[in-house]
């Protein structure tokens, strides 16, 4: 794998991705939005082109160089990821079409495989078993179905087309760039900043992984992974919510006063969420390196350096 594109590239795991692939030599196309507020983030390097381009418009996309040509399409671009846009139903089903459209551009670029960002979405609630490609799939909103969707669809395509597919349900991401809307970052903010912490009991059982845990993941896949398939992408490993608050909160100041039970369990309160990452270790050898003690030291030295936010 020597050139590969990647949508969403100005995301938290897009910029990680970027700079595994780049510490590694590999060339990047890396595809942002028109007057990305964020393009200012990607790493500086010779081995990164920028291409401004709506997503929403791949067929017309334009290259300077119309006969370049690519291994890997890494599309983790996506609208309507975090509140009322996950349920307009306009803007997933647009999200469908981008990544039919994103399968079409990886063929036009000659790339021989394609890797998709599903989500744990797609499951709906699981409240018991651990998440993997087979069990059932009952996704609740537009954008879990979305999801869904454009993982089979994209499948479907790529199997005309003669393109390596693999899908990658991707768990609870944290780490440096990440956006403000999480309970990570939320919380980071508020402990750094004095405000009273008030939480649920906290007592959901969670998979949290870190975010170059998961560029790591997704390299791995497209060098490694099985055509077809689908991984789930997590640590793993599921702890209390409790015990990552309190983590956050040590590495800040522990004199910090957590409120547990503070605030009600949301109507069907997730309760217990936890990735198989068997297949995605047999077929790619693939393991979570840092641990959640590690990537909150670094998140948070990171937030302190005032970028983003």
């Amino acid at each position: 794998m020597k050139k590969v594109v990647v949508t969403g590239a100005t995301g938290m795991i897009g910029i990680s991705l970027i700079n595994l692939l780049i510490s590694k030599g590999i060339h990047v196309l890396a595809i942002v939005r028109p007057n990305s507020p964020r393009r200012n983030i990607l790493p500086v390097s010779d081995l990164i082109n920028v291409l401004e381009w709506d997503l929403h418009k791949l067929p017309e996309m334009l290259l300077e160089d119309k006969d370049q040509k690519y291994d890997c399409f890494f599309h983790l671009g996506w609208s309507g990821t975090f509140g009322d846009g996950r349920n307009n139903m306009y803007l997933q089903n647009a999200n469908i079409k981008m990544t039919i459209d994103a399968v079409y551009l990886a063929e036009k670029l000659g790339c021989s495989v394609f890797v998709g960002a599903g989500s744990q979405a797609e499951y709906g609630v699981k409240n018991e078993e651990k998440l993997n490609a087979n069990l059932s799939v009952d996704p609740e909103n537009g954008y879990g179905i979305a999801k869904y969707c454009a993982g089979k669809m994209s499948r479907v395509l790529c199997n005309q087309l003669d393109i390596r597919h693999v899908w990658v349900r991707i768990l609870s991401i944290y780490g440096p760039c990440d956006g403000v809307n999480t309970m990570i970052m939320s919380s980071i903010s508020k402990m750094l900043q004095g405000n009273k912490m008030q939480y649920t009991k906290a007592e959901q059982m969670w998979d949290y992984l870190y975010v170059d845990d998961a560029a790591l993941g997704l390299y791995l896949s497209a060098q490694k992974g099985k055509n077809n398939s689908v991984y789930v992408l997590g640590s793993g490993v599921a702890k209390p919510l409790s015990e990552y608050i309190n983590a956050i909160r040590n590495n800040i100041n522990p004199n910090i006063e957590i409120n547990f039970g503070d605030i009600p369990y949301s109507v069907n309160q997730v309760m217990y969420l936890c990735g198989d990452i068997s297949d995605l270790t047999k077929d790619t050898e693939f393991l979570p390196r840092i641990s959640f003690e590690e990537g909150i030291r670094k998140t948070i030295d990171w937030y302190k350096g005032g970028e983003l936010h």
